[in-house]
């Protein structure tokens, strides 16, 4: 019974420990777009941290990605910034990719 009970422990080790490195790319990722929409709406270093940081804090609004591409499609075109939802979405997919590289090599 003992390896059933070692053998069900380590998966929900396993389960927290994927779980958490997501939440950590997800965050990462929302961070780098932040950054990304940030030069294009032409702001300030000190700016573009701010939004990058909100940016983060969008995607605890909902569950899934619609709050991020709602609030970077919202406020690049209220920038001014020519922008499609496709456009958003792949910078969404590059992000990730991005963030998700960038984590693994520091594990």
């Amino acid at each position: 019974m003992t390896d059933f009970n070692d053998r069900e422990r380590a998966e929900e080790t396993k389960f927290a420990r994927d779980e958490e490195m997501q939440f950590r790319i997800q965050a990462r990722r929302n961070r780098l777009l932040g950054t990304w929409a940030a030069e294009k709406m032409n702001l300030s270093a000190v700016e573009a941290e701010g939004y990058a940081k909100a940016v983060v804090q969008a995607d605890f609004e909902e569950a899934g990605d619609e709050d991020v591409i709602r609030k970077l499609l919202g406020d690049l075109v209220s920038a001014g910034i020519e922008i499609s939802e496709a456009d958003v979405r792949a910078a969404l997919e590059a992000k990730t990719v991005e963030a998700r590289r960038a984590l693994m090599g520091e594990a």
